[in-house]
């Protein structure tokens, strides 16, 4: 199977930190998830946004799916990478890069995805892949930049 790369870029007004700091909010997964997919967390053991691991059901209308993530340090001082240890995906590596510009703070979005053979692979290519994938992204940027309130 193929990893591919989705990217989605945004500038916000705010600063770096202010990005950071919402996403380090223990609300922030719950705030940036869209209806109609739910978050049940089974455990949270995050020590920091880069370090620790979550433990959620994400329930996508009455389909459960178990994910487990690592939470790492990003490639820069202000991001982030998410890794699934555990989850439907054959590969799921979820970085958040915040940078500043003129105009305020960039939000990056990258995901490396690898889907998994047979069903379940043909399932997360409809979830996770293309116009929903798109779709998802366009909502949390969305939501983050009416919690900057800016």
């Amino acid at each position: 199977m193929a990893r591919t790369v989705f990217e989605k870029k945004s500038v916000m007004k705010g600063t770096v930190q202010e990005l950071w700091d919402f996403h380090a909010q223990p609300n922030a997964f719950a705030k940036l998830t869209p209806p109609p997919i739910f978050i049940r967390m089974r455990e949270n053991k995050l020590k920091s946004l880069t370090e620790g691991t979550v433990d959620f059901t994400m329930w996508l209308g009455p389909i459960p799916l178990h994910w487990v993530a690592q939470h790492e340090p990003g490639a820069t001082d202000m991001s982030f990478t998410d890794r699934q240890i555990v989850g439907p995906m054959a590969y799921w590596e979820h970085q958040h890069i915040f940078r500043p510009v003129l105009d305020g703070v960039e939000l990056i979005d990258r995901l490396t995805i690898e889907h998994k053979p047979g069903l379940v692979g043909i399932f997360t290519r409809l979830m996770f892949d293309g116009i929903p994938l798109q779709i998802f992204f366009f909502y949390r940027h969305l939501r983050t930049r009416l919690a900057l309130g800016k």
